[in-house]
């Protein structure tokens, strides 16, 4: 799952280590040359010979003129040993392998400055969009990237990359976990029945969700009656009612063509006379520029009060399904949303994106075709899959 996606943001990783610890050497490199006379190197000028003096007299006068004594100093007994030369630290020691790198970085000697973040920057940009991420919420996570790396002296005490990582981690959940709340603490402190609505366009795994959406709800101790408010569509009904019948569930249904308003109405009075907590209602897979369709879902708004709407799209259609999230808020404004065939999905770009755009949170992934194979949205969790925290 979102393996390219992963992939791509450990190149940045690894680019804006690497351009981190190039920077550090040339930085230590200036700092030693800066320490010897001008024009030598601190090695040359270590090693150079002192000359000798013109006048050896004049040189042997002048070391047998008395050194003046201070009052301060006592004098050495003569018997006393000399004082061996302290040898440097080890860490002192001067080299350029990646030690010695981190630890001029650890003391502040070098700070990530904008030019140096410019093309791992744009190759990031490119990445992202490749991805399928939405323009503005890839350039949301450049400016929270950048943010975080430049300008600020930092310790670098492990290592570059876990810096990089770590600012990584706060954009990309950032722009991820926008509106996210608990949906089982919902459920559980909701009025019952509650009525949950499934809408989105056609084909991209809506009747499966609900059927899923009832498996994870009786995992929880939840009852739960399926609807089919999808009146329209040619064999619909036996669609749901092959769920239905697998699952062991009441389904609520009318004639083709019937009104969709009138079978939820039907499922919640159903669901009030037996005691049953969730209605998932299915509904026609529309267009939000199909006025009639839409039209439907805005007569069940009034009709039933569902307390919960969900979009459904799949994860694998990447921008298109971000566009389609955003206009279906504008037009019934959702709660949330499912993503199905994530176990598919190598980009990840719709898992990222739609949260921020439509300011309601991802709330499941559809992770594969069997009734179990529905997974909440965890922000940590998927976050951890494209650093590879979870390998």
């Amino acid at each position: 799952m979102f393996d390219s996606l992963k992939e791509k943001l450990g190149s940045f990783r690894d680019d804006v280590e690497e351009t981190a610890e190039e920077k550090a050497a040339e930085e230590e490199a200036e700092d030693a040359a800066t320490e010897a006379p001008e024009g030598e190197t601190a090695e040359a000028a270590a090693a150079e010979p002192v000359p000798e003096t013109e006048d050896a007299e004049s040189a042997a006068e002048s070391a047998e003129e008395p050194v003046a004594e201070t009052t301060d100093v006592e004098p050495e007994p003569a018997d006393a040993e000399p004082v061996a030369d302290e040898e440097p630290a080890a860490d002192e020691e001067k080299s350029t392998g990646f030690g010695a790198k981190m630890k001029a970085a650890a003391t502040g000697k070098f700070v990530i400055e904008e030019e140096d973040l410019e093309q791992p920057l744009w190759d990031l940009k490119m990445a992202l969009l490749e991805s399928d991420v939405e323009m503005s919420v890839a350039e949301e996570i450049l400016d929270r990237v950048e943010e975080e790396l430049v300008g600020e002296r930092r310790s670098f005490t492990t290592s570059t990359g876990s810096i990089v990582e770590d600012a990584l981690r706060d954009a990309l959940l950032e722009v991820i976990s926008v509106g996210q709340f608990d949906f089982d603490q919902r459920i559980a402190e909701a009025d019952k029945p509650l009525v949950i609505i499934f809408t989105g366009v056609n084909g991209v795994g809506k009747t499966t969700s609900i059927a899923k959406m009832s498996r994870y709800l009786e995992e929880r101790g939840y009852s739960s009656v399926l609807a089919n408010g999808d009146t329209y569509r040619a064999g619909a009904n036996e669609q749901i009612a092959e769920h239905a019948e697998a699952l062991d569930r009441k389904l609520i249904a009318h004639q083709q063509g019937g009104d969709p308003a009138a079978v939820i109405y039907d499922a919640v009075e159903y669901a009030e006379a037996n005691d049953v907590d969730v209605v998932l209602g299915d509904t026609a897979g529309r267009l939000h520029t199909n006025e009639g369709l839409m039209d439907q879902l805005e007569k069940i708004g009034r009709v039933v009060g569902p307390d919960m709407t969900l979009f459904v799209d799949e994860a694998v259609a990447g921008q298109d399904a971000v566009r389609r999230a955003e206009q279906f808020d504008d037009a019934v404004t959702i709660d949330g949303s499912i993503l199905t065939k994530a176990d598919a999905d190598s980009n990840g770009g719709a898992a990222i994106s739609v949260a921020h755009v439509t300011g309601k949170p991802i709330l499941f992934l559809g992770t594969g075709q069997g009734y179990d194979h529905l997974e909440r949205f965890d922000p940590e969790v998927v976050v951890a899959r494209l650093l590879g925290d979870d390998e």
